[in-house]
């Protein structure tokens, strides 16, 4: 039997995929891929990854992303309890996300996005549920807040930090995300962390449309020769997953065996909801 695949963050509400999407989710099915987490970005789109999870049996999270929180309104965090109170049963919500924190773009409104991290920190816990956080150069300030509020684990999205932080995370529960960055041989620090990590902490995402893996990456210069862009789609999970088991030494079948219970152990729900071969080779 081939490996099965969860791909724990991919946003599939996204544009880029409207031309296309059930040829999309056709190639991923097509390619193994059993299960797709959905994260929201805004209270906006919401009611749409609740609606693709639910239409093609995948599963979502609800959330505020540190980059949209300076276009969203205040009362948004009070949109995303309500939301969250309203489908407490629904077995398709597996966390609060996409939330936390980046200090690498500037202009953004550091103290606005801290609030809302804590505030959805807050929700999580209380509705007892794991957390997808977004991390780019603040893993200190996601962990101030999880040591302020203990949430039931979660992942650490496209997980690019020291060991030491790596540690603390998994400490608090949390597995860690890595995708098509960990397939670029200059990417040195991804590529160690993915191949020395404790393997139990490990976790696999493409971020599609984002992140695209080396083999579909576009340079400026081929962008402005009208080169399509290099749009990542789950379909691609397996080929990444392929760098992983480079890395580590390990089959693909062990590779898919591993990320699969330590999805399962992130995000608890996503056992009720995947295949039976999916759980089954989780135990390989």
């Amino acid at each position: 039997m081939p490996p099965v695949w969860i791909d724990t963050h991919c946003h599939l509400d996204a544009p880029e995929f409207d031309p296309d999407r059930p040829a999309v989710l056709a190639r991923a099915q097509a390619a193994g891929v059993a299960l797709q987490v959905l994260p929201a970005v805004m209270a906006a789109n919401f009611d749409t990854v609740r609606a693709l999870a639910h239409a093609h049996g995948l599963a979502y999270a609800l959330g505020i992303h540190p980059l949209y929180v300076d276009r969203s309104a205040d009362d948004d965090l009070d949109r995303l309890a309500d939301a969250l109170a309203r489908h407490r049963g629904d077995p398709r919500l597996v966390a609060v996300g996409e939330i936390g924190l980046d200090h690498a773009v500037p202009g953004l409104d550091l103290a606005r996005a801290e609030r809302f991290y804590l505030a959805q920190l807050k929700l999580a816990r209380d509705a007892g549920l794991p957390v997808v956080l977004h991390v780019r150069r603040s893993a200190d300030g996601l962990l101030k807040g999880l040591r302020r509020f203990a949430v039931p684990g979660g992942i650490v999205h496209a997980f690019n930090a020291s060991t030491a932080q790596a540690g603390l995370f998994v400490g608090m529960g949390l597995r860690l995300g890595f995708g098509g960055a960990m397939t670029y041989e200059r990417a040195l620090q991804i590529r160690r962390l993915a191949s020395t990590l404790p393997a139990a902490s490990l976790v696999l995402e493409t971020d599609a449309p984002d992140i695209p893996p080396h083999w579909l990456y576009r340079s400026a210069a081929q962008r402005q020769a009208g080169e399509a862009t290099g749009r990542n789609e789950p379909a691609e999970l397996p080929r990444i997953a392929g760098t992983l088991a480079g890395l580590r030494g390990w089959s693909l079948d062990q590779t898919a065996a591993t990320t699969t219970a330590n999805a399962l152990a992130a995000l608890p729900r996503l056992a009720a909801l995947a295949l039976p071969q999916c759980i089954s080779g989780s135990a390989a």
